[in-house]
């Protein structure tokens, strides 16, 4: 065997290696997305869940419990099967319902002296900060995976594997304006 035809068995070798190695990437980072976006559910179920115990506590004070609960329940039946793109309108609905809600309680003070209420008050601001924190990781697992699925040759092998881009999920806020993107 010739120096040259082991140079070129090597370098073959090392190419097969190299696209092994990025598919196993993608994989990976498909993977974490999929985990981090399960995180998020799980939370959202959370919040889900709180929201309804929140207004049982505010029955006595308001008749805001049926439109809250009704939006609620429709709204997770709404949510259950969607994908990460299609949620986040939805959740800014239930978003602005909470703050409908936290204005409820600054209008009748004896509420929030109530022990029930201020312990679920509390949870919903636990799982709050849970689910900041999980859209954190999601969306750094999506920017991880789009970054590689856009870098040069990792994107050339993505694409012949068939692996896309991943939507970053984001909550829209009515007190912020979104700011424009430029292509790049």
């Amino acid at each position: 065997m010739t120096l040259d035809l082991a140079f070129l068995i090597g370098l073959f070798l090392l190419l097969i290696g190299g696209v092994i190695y990025v598919y196993n990437r993608f994989v990976q980072l498909r993977h974490d997305v999929r985990a981090a976006w399960s995180d998020i559910s799980v939370q959202l179920k959370l919040r889900h869940d709180l929201i309804p115990k929140l207004v049982e506590a505010t029955q006595a004070y308001a008749r805001f419990e049926q439109l809250v609960h009704t939006t609620t329940a429709q709204q997770r039946a709404d949510l259950e099967h969607l994908p990460a793109q299609a949620v986040a309108t939805p959740e800014q609905a239930i978003s602005d319902e909470l703050t409908r809600l936290r204005a409820l309680v600054e209008a009748y003070p004896n509420l929030q002296t109530s022990q029930r209420f201020a312990q679920l008050m509390s949870e919903l601001s636990s799982v709050e900060d849970h689910i900041q924190y999980a859209r954190r990781y999601y969306n750094g697992c999506v920017r991880e995976l789009n970054v590689l699925r856009e870098s040069f040759p990792h994107g050339l092998i993505g694409s012949v594997f068939g692996f896309g881009r991943a939507d970053y999920f984001q909550l829209e806020t009515s007190h912020t304006p979104r700011p424009q993107e430029s292509p790049p």
